[in-house]
């Protein structure tokens, strides 16, 4: 039943969408799409994470296969069998599915709960809190450490949890948005560069990486228009310091609104972090002490909080105007 791409009807679906996430979030007693789609790739790779490498690449790029375009099949097929029984179901139900791909409130929610405890001290909860969120070790983080997890996540995750479903989403509705989350899950239980999934999961790396290139740069785009509406931040050179500092990342598309962000804030992102206990340098970001930034602070996490929300608002507004000369032309 998925409305027509770039219509204004769809625009104000995925509007209505964003406000639903805004006021609810994700609540944990309603099922969610991504749950499944999780479940469904855990099964598969334990199924067919063996062999030799060259097998172990084939049925990576089947599995990535089966779950995209399945996730993508399967919500189409939903709208469409709601819509011949009630429309106003089937506007409802792809009303909840576009909700569930994006995660504007709990992004935040998730951010302040690592910055809450921190201004009080409590370093013990704020890294418990930010291991919730992170992949790396949180047991010996101290204050500025804390934050450049919680400002990174932030970060990064303005493009996976909500620039990149609403790019998707008015390109191709739910069943678009909720395909693209499946890349998105598959780059995240699967995507990784290690001796288990180098190889199984190089094809859900590589579409991750190709879902995610444009929106990240329209991303930090956004984040430095809507920074000029924002007291203290630093626009100036920003945007060319940024196309200058992204490739230095180790991912080609969460450089962009991380260094971004760093400039903005004028704060230095980037470093050192743990797995495991094993040290990964990452590429520095922003502006160091020498050059005139900040030493990262609690205060930091409510001010990328706010650029994220700026970012995604001008971003909606952009396409908003997209669909508008869109459909003045036709």
């Amino acid at each position: 039943m998925s409305l027509p791409p770039l219509s204004l009807a769809l625009l104000a679906l995925v509007s209505l969408a964003v406000l639903v996430d805004l006021c609810i979030g994700d609540p944990r007693r309603l099922p969610h799409p991504v749950v499944g789609i999780g479940h469904m790739i855990a099964a598969l790779e334990q199924a067919w994470n063996h062999g030799t490498s060259r097998a172990r690449r084939w049925r990576g790029a089947l599995l990535t296969t089966l779950v995209v375009v399945g996730t993508y099949t399967l919500a189409w097929a939903v709208l469409a069998l709601l819509a011949r029984v009630n429309l106003w179901l089937a506007f409802a139900a792809e009303l909840w599915l576009l909700a569930t791909t994006l995660s504007i409130k709990g992004l935040a929610d998730a951010a302040r709960a690592v910055a809450t405890p921190l201004a009080r001290d409590d370093l013990p909860a704020s890294r418990e809190a930010l291991a919730m969120i992170v992949g790396r070790d949180t047991e010996r983080l101290d204050e500025a450490e804390l934050v450049r997890g919680a400002v990174e996540t932030v970060a990064e995750n303005t493009v996976d949890g909500i620039t990149a479903p609403l790019f998707w989403a008015l390109l191709g509705g739910a069943p678009l948005a909720l395909a693209y989350k499946a890349v998105n899950t598959l780059d995240s239980m699967v995507g990784y560069r290690s001796p288990r999934f180098a190889d199984f999961g190089y094809a859900s790396a590589k579409l991750d990486d190709l879902a995610n290139w444009l929106p990240a740069r329209l991303t930090a785009l956004t984040l430095w228009l809507a920074a000029w509406a924002m007291p203290g931040a630093r626009c100036k050179e920003t945007l060319t310091t940024t196309w200058r500092q992204a490739p230095r990342h180790p991912s080609p598309n969460a450089g962009w609104p991380e260094a971004m962000v760093a400039q903005l804030l004028g704060v230095q992102l980037g470093g050192t972090n743990v797995y495991s206990g094993v040290a990964s340098q990452r590429a520095v970001l922003g502006v160091s002490l020498k050059e005139g930034g900040e030493p990262l602070a609690v205060g930091h996490i409510p001010q990328a909080i706010r650029h994220m929300h700026g970012g995604w608002l001008v971003f909606l507004l952009l396409m908003a105007l997209a669909v508008w000369i869109k459909e003045g032309l036709t």
